[in-house]
């Protein structure tokens, strides 16, 4: 199973934890990773790349780490999107992917 943890400070998401492999199927054919993975690169690039903003990454074996290093309402409503598409992946694949917000 994936598991998602969103950090969320004053009001705003600031950064999110992916750890595991959904097990939907075999790796390298887990459409569950692959739609995961591919919505966390594209709103960590977005953030750092099209916004420039500043953020600490941190990619291993089955986790991706991701911190927002200053507050900036644009990379927040990019991670909130992130939190959204996740959501509804949930939605679908119950048994796959876990969603929790910590307040850091």
């Amino acid at each position: 199973m994936t598991k998602v943890r969103f950090n969320h400070r004053d009001g705003k998401l600031c950064g999110f934890t992916m750890s595991g492999h959904a097990g939907y199927a075999q790796q390298g054919e887990d459409i569950v990773c692959a739609a995961v993975s591919s919505a966390a690169y594209m709103a960590a690039n977005t953030i750092t790349e099209v916004l420039s903003s500043p953020a600490q990454a941190e990619v291993c074996e089955a986790c991706f780490r991701f911190s927002l290093l200053s507050a900036c309402d644009s990379a927040a409503a990019i991670l909130e999107g992130l939190r959204l598409h996740l959501t509804e992946l949930q939605k679908q694949y119950p048994a796959y992917l876990t969603i929790d917000i910590t307040e850091v």
